[in-house]
């Protein structure tokens, strides 16, 4: 079978057969299945989000089928990835490539390649599956951010940095304010601790020098891998 012919190709351009449909049909689920079960392995996930990814296959495989002709093909295409576009909560890189490997398998299906559609979703999937064993791009080191409250009395123009060369891998001082009638100056740092286990003793050894008054150190709320 030429994975490049489709089971619909046979068929008016207006209308398809129930055999037809339910076959395409079955097939957008399964695949959407596929994509779901492969994004939730080893990744940490809302039951929402791999329900539309299961979904979505057969969701813009019915759109396409329901407007099979070329104008209209074009137009719930261009529609159908728009989609992407307006979501309202940003989403990060892998989601965004699950979202339109489940559109373009529904694509497919709609337009009758299951076989192409399949091929697609097996190598994707496979793909990921790979990188999800591999430790490219993995992250070694937890970037913190801290937060030190001192005295207006104290210069913190160097006063710490004794302490942060001792227990950080890297430090950046993002930025200082003044607080309570700047009576008070508030620092912020992004931090790369060398051992987590230390990080109780760095801020013992941090209040010793800004009079004990509050520090905070928690993960920095970067997302790099948004889009």
């Amino acid at each position: 079978m030429d994975i490049f012919n489709s089971v619909l190709s046979n068929q008016s351009t207006a209308s398809f057969t129930e055999g037809s449909f339910f076959l395409c049909l079955g097939a957008s689920i399964a695949f959407g299945l596929i994509i779901a079960f492969v994004y939730s392995f080893r990744n940490s996930t809302s039951k929402s989000f791999v329900m539309t990814l299961a979904l979505l296959p057969a969701i813009v495989q019915v759109v396409i089928m329901l407007v099979n002709g070329s104008i209209g093909a074009g137009i719930a295409v261009m529609g159908a990835f728009n989609l992407v576009r307006f979501r309202s909560v940003p989403g990060s890189a892998k989601e965004i490539c699950n979202i339109f490997l489940a559109m373009a398998v529904g694509l497919a299906t709609g337009m009758g390649y299951l076989l192409l559609a399949g091929i697609l979703a097996v190598v994707i999937c496979t793909i990921q599956l790979i990188f999800s064993f591999i430790k490219i791009g993995d992250k070694t080191s937890v970037k913190k951010e801290l937060r030190i409250t001192i005295p207006e009395s104290l210069d913190y123009t160097g006063v710490f940095d004794e302490l942060l060369e001792q227990y950080t891998k890297s430090n950046e001082l993002v930025e200082v304010k003044t607080a309570n009638m700047g009576s008070l100056y508030k620092l912020r740092y992004i931090v790369i601790l060398k051992e987590q286990s230390q990080e109780k003793q760095f801020i013992d050894d941090l209040r010793c020098r800004n009079g004990n008054l509050e520090i905070s150190c928690c993960r920095a709320a970067f997302n790099q891998e948004t889009l």
